[in-house]
């Protein structure tokens, strides 16, 4: 018996995508897709948890993802 993994075929967003989101929301995004917890990505950041959760609450309304895999996988197809 065999499994054969299908993926489902995304298109890497275009590199003037990535300048859409601000700095901030790409360290956020960074820190995220490095495995850190908000808190983590705050405290690295000199913000509040708070505010990390607003950065990356615009990265998904951005792009329409809604798990941390695909904030991740948003991360690397953008290279960050």
């Amino acid at each position: 018996m065999s499994l054969t993994l299908v993926l489902e075929h995304v298109e890497a967003p275009s590199t003037s995508t990535s300048t859409s989101l601000a700095p901030r929301e790409q360290e956020a995004l960074r820190h995220i897709a490095a495995g850190c917890t908000y808190l983590q990505a705050a405290r690295n950041m000199g913000l509040s948890k708070h505010t990390v959760d607003a950065y990356l609450r615009r990265i998904r309304a951005k792009f329409g993802v809604y798990t941390t895999a695909e904030l991740t996988r948003l991360a690397v197809s953008l290279g960050l």
